[in-house]
Parts: structure tokens; C-alpha cells; sequence
């Protein structure tokens, strides 16, 4: 993640002083195209903090780096300077927050426009009170902002939400990351076999439903081949072809994933 950022070769900027990127904002919203570069410049390393956390999302970091930046502008643009709290204090929810919809807007789960405005609405909503109280609003306090129910926060935000990935990083340091997926345990506290059965269910799930029936009864269910074939009204000579057949599919999907061995 870092290494690839960095081979962005991003400018260095020393930071900024309070009343200097207050003086600076002041002069971006007027129009000095100078003072909004320098502003973009001098935050860039915040932009590249924030994007990691949307790493192992399938999207090209460099591409959300570029929509945080985005967010940047839009912060310089929208930041009003009679509020009592630090440019990053606002900046950083409105960075986040257009990566965010980048990523919601671009996800396959559909959301109803409903729901969709509601999440904008809110979104807006603790934009605004972020700038006000300078800290994050509970979820009472924008419900109460918007004259709405909290349950109707609450939905909106969540039907939003993005999808947690398996690979999302929980730690890194100077060592290889720690995946949730290396967290993740059984019942019994062993490792996560259910995943290898996620595995197998999608690789069936490809299969034409009688390969797919002839397997899970095969050899999920302990079934014969005679018992198939009564099932479905074949020889057992027909149900052994069809299993063979069945089996060598998987293995040739298996095959250019895991790397095995031509037969």
C-alpha cells in the first residue's frame, strides 16, 4: 500500500500552522488559485493516511487517492472560517465521506433512491454539526437535527455501509499485515473451516443443477450410485459417467486458481 503511494512521488510539504490555513483558506474561497494549490499540497499526506484505510477494497488505490483529493477540495471550498475548530477536524469526514460514496455508489448491492437521499441527507446533517459542536454527533443528535426518528438514521446509514472484506487490514507494522481473516475462528476456536466450505459451495454453485445433485448426494449425503440413479430415473452407468464428468469440471475450475497439475 505505502510503497505504491509513494511511487506517486507526492510532493513534500512542510504543515501548516492553524492561522495560516486559516489565512490560506480565506484567500481559496476568494479565488486565489495559488493559496488553494498550496492548501491541496500541504494535506495530501492526510489524504494518503485516510486511504489506507480502503485498501483490499478492488479498487486501484491511486484511483481512491484521487477521490479523496476530491474530498480535500471540496472541504477547502466548503469550510466556514466563523467555526471554532481545525480545517482537519472538518476535513477529514468529508474525505472519508467521498470515498465512501464512490465506493457505495459503484457497489453491486442496490439501495433504493429512498434511502440513498436519507444517507445524504444525514451525511449532510453531521457535516454540518461536526463544523458546529467540533466533534462527531451521536446519532440522537442528527436524528434530532433532521426531525426524523432515529431508526430512520440508523437505516439510512446502514443500507450505505460498505460490505467489510475478509481482507480488510486490522494491524501492520513493520511485518507482513494481519488480516480480519487470520482473526477469524470457529466455534470451537479453530481455525475457519467454514471458509474452505464457502469455497466449494460457489464451485458447485457453477455446475448444471443435475452435476451439482449427483455430487451432494454422491458425497455429501452418502448416497450410491444406484440410489441416484433411481433418483433420477438412470442406469448406474449413466450416473457413473455423469459424475466423473461432474468431477473433472470442478477440477478444471480449481486448476487456474490454486495452481494444480494438469491430469
Amino acid at each position: 500500500m505505502s510503497s505504491r503511494l509513494i511511487e506517486m512521488n507526492l510532493p513534500r510539504f512542510p504543515l501548516l500552522k492553524d492561522q495560516e490555513m486559516r489565512e490560506l483558506l480565506k484567500k481559496a474561497q476568494e479565488g486565489d488559485r495559488q493559496a488553494r494549490d498550496r492548501l491541496v499540497n500541504c494535506n495530501l499526506k492526510l489524504v494518503f493516511n485516510l486511504v489506507k484505510r480502503f485498501q483490499n477494497r478492488g479498487y486501484e488505490l491511486e484511483d481512491l487517492f484521487q477521490i479523496g483529493c476530491i474530498g480535500l477540495m471540496k472541504a477547502i471550498d466548503k469550510f466556514d472560517l466563523s467555526y471554532d475548530v481545525k480545517f482537519s477536524t472538518y476535513a477529514v469526514p468529508m474525505i472519508v465521506g467521498e470515498i465512501r460514496r464512490f465506493l457505495r455508489d459503484d457497489n453491486p448491492v442496490k439501495v433504493s433512491r429512498s434511502l440513498k437521499e436519507m444517507a445524504f441527507k444525514v451525511q449532510q446533517t453531521r457535516e454540518k454539526l461536526i463544523g458546529k459542536i467540533g466533534r462527531e454527533p451521536t446519532i440522537g443528535e442528527v436524528a434530532e437535527e433532521m426531525g426524523v426518528l432515529r431508526e430512520d438514521v440508523v437505516s439510512a446509514m446502514e443500507a450505505v455501509q460498505i460490505p467489510t472484506s475478509i481482507y480488510d487490514t486490522l494491524h501492520q507494522d513493520d511485518g507482513d499485515p494481519i488480516y480480519l481473516l487470520d482473526q477469524l475462528k470457529d466455534r470451537n476456536g479453530g481455525e475457519a473451516p467454514w471458509l474452505d466450505s464457502i469455497a466449494v459451495k460457489e464451485i458447485l454453485q457453477s455446475l448444471p443443477e443435475r452435476d451439482r445433485k449427483i455430487l451432494i448426494w454422491r458425497f455429501f449425503e452418502d448416497k450410491t450410485q444406484a440410489d441416484i440413479a433411481a433418483r433420477l430415473d438412470l442406469s448406474q452407468v449413466q450416473v457413473s459417467r455423469l459424475e466423473r464428468q461432474a468431477l473433472k469440471k470442478i477440477r478444471d475450475l480449481v486448476k487456474p486458481e490454486a495452481g494444480l497439475p494438469e491430469d
